[in-house]
């Protein structure tokens, strides 16, 4: 019997794996070709092509802890992430409240913009007071406080209704969730202008060498207890083990553990455990997320660009809400000029990931790389290389009444833990610290058991 089945092998899984790594574990994994889950990034030289998770938190964090256990390097993120891109002008420097001064626009659609940006920028504030960490709090109740910030509408009632140049200014900072406005909470909203004015919430770091890194860093480590192409079809828990089943390669298999945990998007972790707590299979049936499509784009330009100080750039009105930077990553570790090249990630999610799912790769490429061009002229010319990937469960985004979900869903359990995005609003610090504290409950219940039998 193994000490623990871990089902999922994305970041959350990978994690709570690597503070498991010396028990007796398996790790099931449905995709057939890699680990990682929506972790994904390609070295390319110099450069990194990157088409999921990317930005990481630092500070006294899980990801820090793990990231110092696993010998991965982070950095800080150079450059700003108030590039916008707005009436065929390109903005990333300056205070961004005098950003509407800047483009061009009627001074009608400029006085649209001031009331709601007024409002924003006095519940940023409100925002960035109330969810502060406080000393003594646990983490679990910092979360709860984030999900409760104005969770009782939506972010299109709260900003009510929005003039053309408005909605170009304001509404592609809130698609950078997985959400629409009219399906985001207001509080996860006005959190997306926080971080995005402030670089707060702490998501300030990326993976030297790329996100994918950590993921294959761990699962290197850890590789002969990896099964891929394992698609769990029931987990069930039972007084004193748990049975996992699964198939892989056509045929049928069972694993008895003592633990399972349930590293999965919230819908697969409610269909295959057949017997969880009735209250925390409602909760894990009302999670909604949202598809992400990005594209990653390798360039050869040999001259500076004009996007070279700039991280994260919004977009109105293109097929991408944001375009990523991944070349400002090198930049930032340039001591003696500009190297030659760089590298751009664009990223679709919600209703806009949703027009393009269909839509062959190719097709999708050639619409962002002429999106890019029209952005910044030129831009086709450059790209060497260019690729797109979907993912079904992009991120998992907080709705109204999202906050009431979350006592049930970290109350402790039995034998079967959760990890997974779904359980906090930091992305990939979620993903790990979720994992983390899975592996910790596992690794107690299994520490006990071992003392019973040793004194027995």
């Amino acid at each position: 019997m193994k000490d623990a089945v871990i089902i999922g092998g994305g970041l959350a899984g990978l994690s709570a794996a690597w503070r498991l790594r010396h028990w007796d574990i398996q790790i099931l994994e449905s995709d057939p070709d890699r680990i990682g889950g929506r972790i994904m990034s390609e070295k390319r030289g110099n450069y990194v092509m990157n088409w999921g998770g990317h930005m990481f938190t630092g500070g006294n964090s899980s990801t820090s802890a793990l990231l110092a256990e696993t010998g991965v390097r982070s950095a800080p993120i150079p450059g700003s992430l108030q590039g916008m891109a707005m009436n065929g002008k390109f903005l990333t420097t300056g205070p961004v409240m005098s950003y509407p001064f800047r483009f061009p626009m009627k001074f009608s659609g400029l006085m649209s913009i001031m009331k709601p940006g007024t409002k924003l920028a006095l519940d940023v504030l409100r925002y960035t007071k109330a969810v502060a960490t406080r000393a003594g709090e646990s983490p679990e109740t910092r979360q709860q406080r984030v999900y409760e910030f104005e969770n009782d509408r939506t972010f299109a009632d709260y900003i009510g209704e929005l003039s053309p140049d408005a909605k170009r200014f304001f509404i592609p900072v809130v698609m950078r969730s997985a959400a629409d406005p009219d399906q985001l909470s207001a509080g996860a909203g006005i959190g997306y202008f926080s971080l995005i004015w402030n670089i707060g919430q702490g998501l300030g770091r990326s993976i030297v060498g790329g996100a994918a890194t950590l993921t294959e860093t761990i699962a290197q480590s850890i590789r002969d207890k990896i099964e891929l192409g394992a698609v769990v079809e029931e987990v069930i828990e039972n007084k004193d083990h748990v049975v996992v089943r699964y198939t892989q390669n056509g045929q049928t298999h069972e694993v008895k553990a003592r633990t399972a945990i349930m590293a999965t998007p919230a819908s697969i972790t409610r269909r295959v455990a057949k017997n969880l707590d009735p209250d925390l299979s409602d909760a894990l049936g009302q999670i909604k997320y949202g598809p992400h499509v990005a594209g990653a784009f390798l360039t050869n330009e040999n001259k500076p660009m004009p996007y070279d100080n700039t991280y994260g750039i919004a977009t109105a009105d293109k097929s991408f809400t944001v375009a990523l930077n991944q070349g400002n990553l090198t930049r930032g570790r340039e001591t003696s000029g500009r190297q030659a090249g760089g590298s751009m990630m664009t990223f679709s999610p919600a209703s806009m990931g949703r027009k393009l799912w269909d839509i062959p790769k190719e097709e999708i490429a050639e619409t962002y790389i002429r999106d890019l061009d029209d952005i910044f002229p030129g831009f086709a010319n450059i790209v060497e290389e260019a690729r797109i990937e979907k993912f079904e469960f992009g991120s998992p985004y907080c709705f109204p009444g999202r906050a009431k979900l979350q006592p049930v869903l970290t109350r402790p359990t039995g034998r079967v833990f959760m990890a997974g995005d779904y359980l906090g609003t930091l992305y990939t610090e979620t993903s790990i610290s979720s994992g983390l504290t899975a592996a910790s409950e596992a690794s107690s219940l299994l520490s006990t058991a071992r003392q019973t039998l040793v004194t027995r």
